[in-house]
């Protein structure tokens, strides 16, 4: 008997017993199905970590203030003012260091013709852009003149730039920021948000020196909320930061065992916390999925060997007839690999269609790619193959004289 009339006899089996076959592939197609769905909801959760950790910069620290105590009370990081603009300066003639950006930071009323908006107001140097990997839509950054100069210039991010200006090119109009006109000099790409879930792009940057003059004010002049601090490679993050440390317990004349007066975050090891979170996060949901899988394989098996008990008696005229104990083998065998291969074409189909479901409802990043549906299908065919084994080497042990005689 040929591999072509095996597989003939096998599908004319499955046709007999529709319904009996259709309650067992749904098994499988519901656990495909959610294998798809649930890897797809955690590979788009990871995507999205990597999309927001790129937005960031690369190779990247955050110095804050440090933490106080006064009269019993401890005050958090950054609750004291402690860094300052020639902190950040020194950092950045370091050997490790490739750029630093101190920055001031706060809220301001911006106004356009009869438009207006509230939003943040970074007060920063022109190496600002390049620390955080921002590029210029239109326009330029102001320039280190123009930072010396404390001119009255700001470059908007992409959605403060649409709230004012709608579908009008920005660049080279005036705007008013608390009431004092600003020219617009450029415009960002969008970014989209941060790690922490704040709009990046909701932003104006004006020179650190104009800031601290006219907008936000200092009740510490020169003093900083914090500095943002490019490393020259990942290779030397951990070297860099000693150095930081380092320095910046010498100009603050902090010796021996005093704490330090200020807190230096890695982001670089922020962000493989976070990436291997949802790693963890993406394989948890296809171990969840898998079970799905397996019930379904368990319910294959059984109704195979349901199957072999019913059809006792023509295993046991084939036998007599000729065929070959690999022949039932194989048939009953493509039965159960057949019943999980077009269950796990609809679960896919059902899957990539539940996901762009919850991508539309929900407004999640969902990401499908043939790997993952190809996995899907392999695990499909898998399950097929193992639990599909025991009922058809049952059929296949039994001996024709038994089998012609059973009622």
């Amino acid at each position: 008997m040929n591999l072509l009339t095996i597989i003939g006899e096998a599908l004319r089996a499955l046709r007999i017993n529709r319904l009996r076959t259709g309650l067992t592939m749904l098994g499988m197609i519901i656990g495909v199905a959610a294998v798809v769905l649930l890897i797809s909801i955690g590979q788009g959760a990871q995507s999205k970590i990597n999309q927001s950790i790129a937005t960031m910069g690369s190779n990247l620290f955050i110095v804050l203030p440090g933490a106080t105590s006064s009269g019993g009370l401890s005050f958090g990081s950054g609750s004291v003012k402690t860094l300052t603009a020639s902190d950040s300066q020194a950092i950045a003639e370091l050997p490790l260091i490739e750029a630093t950006a101190p920055v001031i930071s706060g809220t301001a009323q911006l106004n356009y013709g009869t438009n207006n908006w509230s939003t943040s107001i970074t007060g920063t140097t022109p190496d600002y852009y390049k620390v955080g990997s921002w590029n210029i839509e239109s326009g330029t950054f102001f320039s280190e003149s123009e930072l010396r100069s404390a001119v009255r210039v700001a470059v908007l991010g992409k959605e403060t730039a649409r709230n004012l200006f709608g579908e009008e090119e920005a660049t080279g109009k005036i705007i008013r920021v608390t009431n004092r006109p600003f020219l617009v000099i450029g415009v960002l790409e969008a970014k989209g948000q941060s790690l922490t879930g704040r709009d990046q792009d909701d932003n104006v940057f004006i020179p650190l020196t104009t800031s601290e003059q006219q907008i936000t004010g200092n009740q510490f002049p020169g003093s900083i909320r914090y500095m943002m601090v490019q490393g020259k490679s990942a290779t030397v993050m951990d070297e860099a930061e000693a150095e930081i440390v380092e320095l910046l317990r010498q100009r603050h004349r902090i010796t021996g065992e005093m704490e330090n007066d200020f807190t230096v975050r890695n982001l670089a090891a922020i962000a493989d916390v976070a990436t291997g979170t949802a790693k963890l996060m993406s394989l948890m949901l296809g171990a969840i999925a898998s079970i799905s899988l397996l019930v379904g394989g368990i319910g294959i098996m059984n109704i195979m060997l349901v199957s072999v008990t019913e059809r006792t008696r023509e295993i046991g005229i084939r036998m007599a007839i000729g065929a070959n104990r690999r022949a039932i083998l194989t048939q009953f065998l493509l039965e159960a690999v057949m019943i999980c291969i077009l269950g796990g074409v609809a679960g896919i189909i059902l899957g990539i269609g539940g996901a762009w479901i919850v991508s539309q409802l929900a407004d999640m990043l969902i990401v499908i790619t043939l790997g993952m549906v190809g996995l899907a299908f392999a695990f499909a065919s898998a399950i097929g193959i193992f639990f599909g084994f025991y009922p058809a080497r049952k059929a296949a042990l039994l001996k024709p004289v038994e089998a012609l005689r059973y009622e």
